[in-house]
């Protein structure tokens, strides 16, 4: 009898430790699913620019009315606003002109302040000119559109004043978007696009490293950038390195969610069409922020999508955390 009761008092102890043991490894798998739960579910606030085009003579309704599904590395996001479509949003806006262009492109400067002047009240405009060194700010960020007009010159237009690389002094200027509010923000670049720093291979899109930064930073800080392709005396004398400078610009603005504009390998004859179109894609472009559950380190693909027909979304290809 007492071997029966010493061994009945064994076996309740170890029914009592595993069940200890098997409480407390539920627990713990518990505990961790809710705090993956909760670190999902929490997200952080992610701003992209976005332009939406849509068919002509929409109404006021059907724009309301358009239906978007945001997805970052392939999941869809909750959209948490949509800001600033429509001409009396503001903007945050900086203009850069590359120093060295062509002569023909000092006759622009005068139809590029009037577009300065024609931005909606409000927004802030900053003027600087991409240059042998650094970056020369000619107009700091300000919302008296007149003062920036006024601060906009001809390109110097000597080779020796010129960068060898443009992205340099682009990356120098998105990094005044830091102390601008949040909205809608978008850089116009003026230049040849063109990379030689490291040589003729740096100059292809996908070579050069600079390029990849200002595409990162842009993306980063939510500025959409539209390019205007101007030659420079190195970019028109070689078809090769001319090629390579639009493809840059356009890699650029595409993956930032603007847009590249050029004609030929030459100087355009007038920005003029240039500034219209300019007009009309920041009357359509849109702060949108979204709830990113995707909270770890590196880059993250984004898709826009829309199921309203006649509806095209321009964003950028993702954004670096």
């Amino acid at each position: 009898m007492k071997i029966l009761h010493r061994t009945s008092f064994f076996a309740i102890q170890l029914s009592l430790l595993l069940g200890v043991w098997l409480t407390s490894t539920d627990v713990g798998a518990q505990t961790q699913t809710m705090a993956a739960n909760a670190a999902r579910s929490s997200g952080r606030p992610v701003v992209i620019p976005v332009t939406i085009k849509v068919k002509e003579k929409a109404s006021e309704t059907e724009l309301q009315n358009i239906d978007l599904v945001v997805s970052e590395d392939g999941e869809a996001q909750t959209i948490l606003s949509i800001r600033g479509q429509g001409t009396n949003s503001p903007i945050t806006l900086a203009i850069l002109i590359q120093e060295d262009l062509v002569p023909p492109v000092s006759n622009e400067i005068k139809g590029i302040a009037e577009f300065v002047r024609r931005l909606p009240k409000g927004s802030r405009v900053m003027v600087g000119y991409l240059r042998t060194g650094s970056l020369l700010t000619r107009q700091k960020f300000t919302t008296d559109l007149e003062k920036a007009a006024k601060a906009l010159r001809p390109p110097i237009g000597f080779p020796s004043s010129g960068p060898y690389n443009p992205y340099v002094e682009v990356v120098e200027a998105l990094k005044k978007f830091d102390a601008q509010p949040l909205g809608r923000r978008a850089v116009l670049l003026v230049s040849d696009g063109l990379d030689i720093s490291r040589g003729v291979d740096s100059s292809s899109p996908t070579q050069s490293i600079d390029l990849q930064r200002a595409v990162s930073d842009s993306q980063r800080r939510s500025v959409a950038i539209y390019g205007f392709y101007a030659p420079t005396q190195a970019a028109a004398s070689n078809s090769l390195l001319a090629a390579n400078a639009q493809s840059s610009l356009l890699r650029l603005s595409n993956e930032t969610g603007g847009h590249a504009f050029f004609q030929g390998t030459g100087a355009p004859v007038s920005f003029d069409p240039y500034l219209k179109e300019l007009d009309v894609a920041l009357d359509r472009q849109a702060a949108l922020t979204f709830l990113s559950t995707h909270l770890n380190k590196g880059f993250h693909r984004i898709e826009i999508n829309s199921a309203t027909p006649g509806v095209k979304i321009s964003y950028p290809s993702g954004y670096v955390r």
